[in-house]
């Protein structure tokens, strides 16, 4: 599984027992995988920096951790068809997600535990708001890149009667500079090639002979050209639309046909030029993001374990990951473990009948260790 619990309980006799009676009845009953998760000493403060801080960092870690999924979703856009490797792409420090979760370290250099707590969650919450500015900026350039040469390459695709027809035509289709003859396009149903041989010298006059070319086809029919004198053009196209041949409004310019072959090619190159260097700096800084999340999870726990715990600081962290299907009864394990740290509202729980007015509670929402959840399901 994708999931984690990160879970904390108070450093004293009671609570070591209760931890190592919680990873004796959950590992011989298979419902998880646990380790120790180590969180350095932090400046405590003050009791209400605490709880500016609880409040703040619950914030942090929604906008951290939709930051990633966004930026693990631009790692799919980025790649297009080979977006089934994606994850192998989502790594932190080099490993996968699951490694350094488990193997999870406080980076010193980066966050120093003595520094007040209020400095460390700024520096943090600084670090991922230039992330998530650069991920924009960089996503808009990119996707806007993409949307134009979208629809360039969606305008050579479709019927003849919508696509753009500058790759199939060339200048010998034409006559061109001529101040009494022109050259039509004619879209003809491929059930009536026949006729449109036998009658289109006829649909009007002055129809030069012989001067009609099949130049492509798809499913539906076929678009031919026609040359006749300019003052017959409009009695033409009346004549041609009441036997369903469709003149297609086309006037070749060689100099628009080589801007749009110059336009895409130069969209090309730019997409390719982009490609890599963006997919470079995502990976980087997904990695960057992530990191910073698990530390933001970790100073909840701290945070939180402080607020329920008290001082001095002694609580000792774990870090679950649940096996498939074993979610409910691992909570139900883990309650019943850790009851005593709150038996009123473990007694609530465990006796439906019990009702405390003001407290609702279930055993889907409610834990009596601070409790933290990681979910790395960020492709999901």
């Amino acid at each position: 599984m994708s999931e984690f619990w990160l879970i904390s309980a108070p450093g004293d006799k009671e609570n070591l027992q209760a931890l190592e009676r919680m990873n004796t009845v959950t590992s011989k009953s298979n419902l998880s995988y646990n380790t120790k998760f180590m969180i350095p000493d932090f400046k405590v403060g003050t009791l209400d920096s605490l709880v500016g801080l609880s409040d703040e960092l619950g914030k942090l870690d929604a906008f951290a951790e939709s930051l990633i999924r966004r930026m693990a979703q631009s790692v799919v856009e980025v790649m297009e068809d080979a977006k089934g490797m994606a994850q192998e792409n989502l790594l932190a420090n080099g490993v996968d997600l699951t490694s350094f979760v488990t193997h999870f370290e406080w980076d010193m250099a980066k966050y120093p535990a003595k520094q007040p707590l209020v400095s460390v969650v700024d520096t943090v919450a600084k670090q991922l708001a230039q992330i998530e500015t650069d991920l924009k900026s960089r996503m808009v350039s990119y996707n806007t890149l993409k949307t134009n040469l979208e629809n360039l390459e969606r305008k050579s695709m479709g019927n003849l009667f919508t696509r753009t027809l500058s790759d199939i035509v060339s200048k010998e289709d034409f006559v061109l500079d001529s101040e009494y003859l022109i050259t039509l396009l004619v879209i003809v149903p491929k059930q009536s090639y026949t006729q449109w041989q036998k009658t289109y010298e006829s649909l009007s006059d002055m129809v030069v002979p012989r001067s009609t070319k099949l130049i492509a086809e798809d499913n539906e029919g076929g678009l031919f050209t026609v040359t006749l004198f300019r003052k017959v053009i409009d009695d033409f196209k009346t004549k041609a639309k009441e036997n369903k041949f469709t003149v297609r409004e086309y006037y070749y310019d060689e100099k628009e046909i080589k801007r749009e072959r110059e336009e895409m090619s130069r969209l090309l190159s730019d997409k390719k030029q982009q490609y890599g260097p963006l997919l470079r700096w995502l990976k980087v800084n997904f990695s960057e993001a992530f990191i910073a999340w698990i530390h933001i999870k970790a100073l909840r726990v701290f945070v939180e374990s402080v607020l329920r715990y008290g001082l001095p600081v002694n609580f000792q962290a774990v870090l679950l990951q649940p096996k498939k299907s074993s979610t409910k009864r691992l909570r139900e394990v883990l309650n019943s473990v850790f009851r005593h740290l709150d038996q009123v509202a473990a007694a609530s729980i465990l006796d439906a009948s019990v009702e405390i007015p003001g407290l609702q509670l279930s055993n889907q929402d409610y834990f009596p260790y601070v409790y933290c959840h990681i979910d790395l399901g960020l492709l999901d």
